[in-house]
């Protein structure tokens, strides 16, 4: 794993501890938008173990697609969590036509610890406060 990598990973967790505090206080869009950027991280480290990186989002969502989900090395889901999550996150930020539901947000943060810890496992473990590894 590379330091940029185990960067991302990090800003994941912290994000998904942000969507969980986020929904905890009843901010359910926002901790959507919260789950879907960790989301995003860890679709970028994946990206950066192939030295790929984008600056776009639909770009990060195709190249993970191409790379990991067609190639069989993650399952093809991970790919939808992206796009729902996308869609889910436009929702929770701009909130034009429609609002996040608390399901929604609770789906969106169990995606991204999913998506985290699949990324744990395949890129490499974080350091935890305490030393250990997740």
């Amino acid at each position: 794993m590379t330091e940029e990598q185990r960067d991302l990973l990090c800003k994941a967790r912290e994000s998904l501890e942000a969507a969980r505090l986020l929904r905890d206080s009843g901010h359910v869009g926002f901790a959507a938008s919260r789950a879907y950027y960790s989301m995003l991280y860890v679709a970028e480290a994946f990206l950066l173990g192939k030295e790929l990186a984008f600056s776009k989002h639909s770009a990060v969502h195709a190249a993970f697609a191409r790379h990991f989900c067609k190639t069989g090395a993650v399952p093809p889901k991970f790919h939808r969590y992206l796009e729902v999550g996308m869609v889910t996150r436009h929702a929770g930020d701009y909130g034009k036509g429609r609002r996040v539901t608390p399901e929604e947000a609770a789906e969106q943060i169990a995606h991204a610890e999913e998506f985290l810890e699949l990324g744990v496992r395949l890129i490499g473990p974080l350091a935890t406060q305490g030393g250990r590894h997740e």
